[in-house]
């Protein structure tokens, strides 16, 4: 009796044990591995690749246009399936979904040694794009569930999220190193280590989903099908707004099938008894702020990178490498402010943190549209503050989006935080883009610019930064007044639902 009694207890405790969340970042080491390492993928593949792309156009004789369809179709095929595969990874398993996405991953990436022309290199690249779609929503949803802390949870997303920019920093510098001794598909096949270290961190370090943290409604087909199209649609029109120009109807007849449809999209979310994504779900306090404040940041990066590259380069006449030293403020600001976040969010709250970091993003556009043009000094104070704001925000707004969430609706809530950046990121280039070919006249990768010619470009920017940061601000302005709603709730009601509800 008593060994019968003592092995299930000790069964009990084993039990116990594995299912306690752990009480440190350490404890979670070999998880946190796996997550940060699908998280450097995201942010490194596209900038690493981006230093090969004149190599590959040689040596597979592709044009411009396809050359910008090897970056552009990972980009459209990860924005665009997010919320469908995040909608099936909150049904069927985020682990389960992660690691068949890793597998593809690799698989992907490995076929890149076998690729003899540029239309098997997109296909690649689209396959890498639902590989990224199945697994970098999933990581931030995974980092939720581990810990049961708030601050343990933010504490995490910080560290995954400096790993990638890590990434994102050194691609390029990494990425022109190898072409020097090797051939470019090394910059491609870098990510099969990649997946297998995430694969086995996942593997090893997160437990598999319970029942109670997934739900079994029938998968929306027809959402799923309008939603789709209604991202791919809106990444698309930014890069034909810009190649085209905003006097084509084409960029403007793919925007407005965008906005169709999005419609369809709510319609059928309102219509349909298990909708991909509840909309109700979307309009709770802290996931509509959370999506604002993230949409601001993604809006104002994009369009600030485009211009200040543009001004340093055309304007200025720096060289490449003078305007890659000239963002360095920016670089240095989005790895080393990882150190602010955890003060700050001690000290504020993580409501209050994720509108200052947001508001000072505002600030920053502000900040280069008014003064962007007397000189660099006001540039850099611009890329400081945005980078800031934007490293912040990063981090805090996506952790309110995944508290204001039930929890097997996570996955998809981390899905719509990278669709919101995604799309808002696209809008940034698009805006400023549109901007700059009204107002320019002429060529304006030309070597030399008339009198006229460099007062438009000036009035042209001044003008780009004046509407990204009324944008921005419309954005920041709408989170705070739904974030008020969570303060306000809180106060009438200690016991209230922490998305004020």
């Amino acid at each position: 009796m008593n060994v019968r009694r003592t092995g299930t207890v000790d069964k009990a405790d084993a039990l116990t044990e594995a299912s306690r969340s752990p009480r440190s970042l350490r404890e979670a080491g070999i998880a946190l591995a796996g997550l940060s390492a699908v998280f450097l993928f995201e942010m490194l593949d596209n900038s690493i690749l981006n230093v090969a792309l004149p190599t590959i156009g040689r040596q597979l004789s592709a044009s411009t246009t396809v050359l910008q369809w090897v970056t552009g179709v990972y980009a459209v095929v990860f924005g665009g399936l997010m919320l469908a595969l995040g909608a099936l990874a909150d049904r069927v398993g985020r682990r389960k979904i992660m690691l068949v996405g890793l597998v593809l991953l690799g698989a992907a990436s490995l076929a890149t040694a076998f690729v003899t022309t540029a239309e098997q290199l997109i296909a690649v690249r689209a396959a890498m794009g639902v590989a990224a779609a199945m697994t970098t929503p999933g990581s931030l949803a995974l980092a939720f569930r581990l810990f049961d802390e708030d601050e343990l949870r933010v504490r995490a997303t910080t560290l995954i999220s400096t790993v990638g920019l890590v990434g994102l920093a050194i691609g390029p510098t990494v990425g022109g190193f190898v072409l020097a001794f090797a051939p470019w598909q090394v910059l491609v096949l870098v990510n099969v280590p990649t997946a297998a270290l995430a694969f086995i961190g996942i593997r090893r370090g997160i437990p598999a989903d319970r029942e109670d943290e997934l739900h079994r409604d029938p998968i929306d087909g027809a959402g799923a099908l309008f939603g789709t199209a209604a991202i791919v649609l809106a990444l698309v029109a930014p890069t034909l707004f810009v190649d085209a120009g905003a006097a084509s109807p084409l960029p403007w007849l793919t925007t407005a099938a965008a906005i169709v449809m999005a419609a369809m999209f709510v319609v059928r979310g309102r219509s349909a008894r298990y909708p991909l994504l509840d909309l109700e779900l979307v309009a709770r306090p802290l996931v509509s702020s959370g999506l604002a404040f993230k949409g601001a940041s993604g809006l104002a990066v994009a369009g600030l990178g485009y211009l200040v590259t543009l001004q340093l380069q055309l304007d200025w006449g720096w060289t490449p490498a003078q305007a890659a030293l000239g963002m360095l403020p920016q670089v240095v600001v989005l790895i080393a402010g990882g150190a602010l976040i955890g003060p700050l969010v001690t000290r504020v709250g993580l409501d209050k943190a994720a509108w200052l970091s947001a508001g000072a993003v505002v600030c920053g556009l502000a900040v280069y549209g008014l003064l962007g043009r007397f000189g660099y000094v006001w540039v850099a104070f611009a890329l400081v503050l945005v980078a800031a704001g934007m490293r912040v925000v990063g981090v805090v707004a996506g952790t309110n989006v995944m508290r204001g969430l039930p929890t097997n609706r996570t996955t998809i809530g981390a899905a719509l935080v990278d669709t919101a950046s995604e799309v808002a990121t696209g809008i940034g280039v698009a805006v400023s883009g549109t901007i700059l070919a009204a107002l320019f006249t002429g060529d304006i990768a030309t070597s030399s610019w008339s009198t006229d010619q460099t007062t438009e470009f000036r009035e042209a920017v001044t003008l780009a930064g004046i509407v990204l940061t009324v944008l921005a601000a419309a954005l920041v302005g709408w989170g705070i007044v739904r974030a008020r709603r969570v303060a306000d709730s809180t106060t009438q009601s200690p016991a209230a639902d922490p998305d004020g509800e």
